[in-house]
């Protein structure tokens, strides 16, 4: 059996009821931090740039107004408005507007963030298809396992070096996989979904140049992809047999060294993938928080005088460098918001200066503050073959202020705060949520409220948003 035979047979066979409590908890963990910052990100400029697209399309609806979708189906909610749309696209929209603040959750081996692709096309498809709760558990966990074992198979340093983002290549692979599961596909018919998905994967890395905001679509366009690969599979369009090993598949177009050993279902004693996934404390490239907690924990133990700073040196990843400290002048520079959550000196300057590196650091008003521009130029990034070594399965990071007397101080870490080993609290998921999603829910009782429903997803038969927001 091929690589896509055995993950499609996977993927179509998976039974929410069969899964165990704690992958179950671990979904409705994840869909609180997706939700978060969907709601979040909704108002965002970029947002409001897809929002219109549909708006010229003609294809949203308000839920007052009565009128049929396109399919003549009840449509899926526009996280953060009133208005629906057809999942396809409500799953574009959601999509880009969770990934505007770059706090959505992340994987170490794999490099990518799973759940910004998934949770769109799996919570669009379920509100429209009325699924049972037990189907969008399995479509979850089906579109996250495909999408993190395929992102462990492509290499992600590989990937990073020619140019690809592989949030938006896996990504595409695993809304497909959601979806499929979703609208109950076959083994073959999944399989075939997959091969079409391999002709919409695409994610350029050309954003780092000027800040557009093409990351923010890659995730949004995945999700629109998978579900479409879904349904085009489901009505008999017919895909490559082998997308992920073939003479041309996906492994060799998007990497000069892949892992296809990487690609096999979780064996009966294994954990599932999912559970390796971080959550994200600070607005910005997850690459950048292990040398931000140690900027904290030393800013926390010596409080050192950001004008007395004689140099700032972060020990970053070698394979993040491109995205977070190459080229140094330009990552010291950062002309927008976007630049400033790729830029390793601007997370060092404002984690020294504010304490801070959340959605609030990470903001204009800090961007153009004249110490923060100051001590950038005094941040170098460094790789040590010592910290890749443990890479991907460790982003582990080193840090060290030197002061102009001479002092140095430093710290180190080997799991950044949101790992698994290293998570964040219950309580901090729920203070994370408020503090995000209160640009969508003014009032913090409905916020408490669907915190509480999100915990308790389990007594739905059928997902749908109006029993939750």
């Amino acid at each position: 059996m091929s690589a896509t035979q055995a993950l499609a047979r996977f993927c179509s066979s998976l039974e929410g009821t069969a899964l165990p409590e704690r992958v179950r908890a671990r979904v409705r963990d994840l869909l609180l931090d997706h939700l978060a910052v969907a709601l979040g990100g909704a108002r965002l400029p970029s947002s409001e740039a897809a929002y219109q697209l549909l708006v010229t399309m003609g294809v949203v609806q308000s839920p007052r107004a009565g009128a049929a979708l396109p399919s003549d189906r009840p449509g899926a909610t526009l996280l953060g408005r009133d208005e629906r749309a057809e999942a396809a696209w409500a799953a574009l929209v959601n999509g880009v507007a969770a990934h505007g603040l770059e706090m959505d959750d992340v994987e170490n081996r794999s490099s990518l963030h799973p759940g910004v692709a998934i949770f769109p096309a799996a919570l669009a498809l379920a509100e429209q298809l009325a699924a049972p709760i037990n189907d969008l558990y399995a479509a979850v966990v089906a579109g996250y396992e495909l999408t993190l074992r395929l992102g462990a198979a492509l290499n992600p340093a590989s990937a990073y070096a020619r140019g690809f983002h592989p949030t938006a290549l896996c990504g595409t692979f695993g809304a497909a996989a959601a979806s499929a599961r979703l609208l109950g596909l076959s083994a073959e018919q999944t399989a075939q979904a997959l091969g079409i998905a391999g002709s919409m994967a695409a994610g350029s890395l050309a954003y780092l140049d000027d800040g557009a905001w093409t990351k923010r679509l890659h995730p949004g366009w995945s999700a629109h992809a998978g579900i479409t690969a879904a349904r085009l599979a489901a009505a008999g369009f017919r895909g490559p047999q082998e997308i992920f090993n073939g003479r041309y598949g996906f492994l060799r177009a998007y990497s000069d060294a892949s892992f296809p050993e990487e690609l096999r279902p979780p064996s009966g004693t294994e954990d599932f993938a999912l559970q390796r996934v971080s959550l994200k404390p600070y607005a910005c490239c997850r690459y950048m928080h292990g040398p931000i907690d140690c900027l904290l924990a030393i800013r926390r133990q010596h409080a050192p005088d950001p004008h007395h700073i004689h140099r700032v040196r972060c020990g970053v990843l070698s394979a993040g460098r491109g995205l977070v400290a190459d080229p140094i002048e330009a990552k010291r520079r950062p002309g927008n918001v976007v630049d400033a959550q790729f830029s390793m000196p601007f997370g060092a300057a404002v984690a020294l200066i504010t304490g801070q590196a959340g959605l609030s650091a990470f903001s204009e008003t800090w961007l153009q503050h004249p110490a923060i521009r100051d001590l950038m130029q005094r941040v170098d990034c460094e790789s040590d073959p010592a910290l890749d070594h443990y890479y991907p399965a460790e982003w582990r990071a080193t840090a060290s202020v030197e002061m102009d007397d001479g002092q140095v101080f430093r710290a180190s870490v080997r799991y950044p705060l949101g790992d698994p080993e290293n998570p964040l609290s219950a309580e901090q998921l729920a203070d994370r949520f408020h503090e995000l999603a209160a640009a969508a829910i003014e009032e913090p009782a409905r916020r408490e409220a669907l915190i509480r429903h999100l915990r308790q997803l389990d007594r739905l038969e059928y997902f749908s948003w109006s029993n939750l927001l």
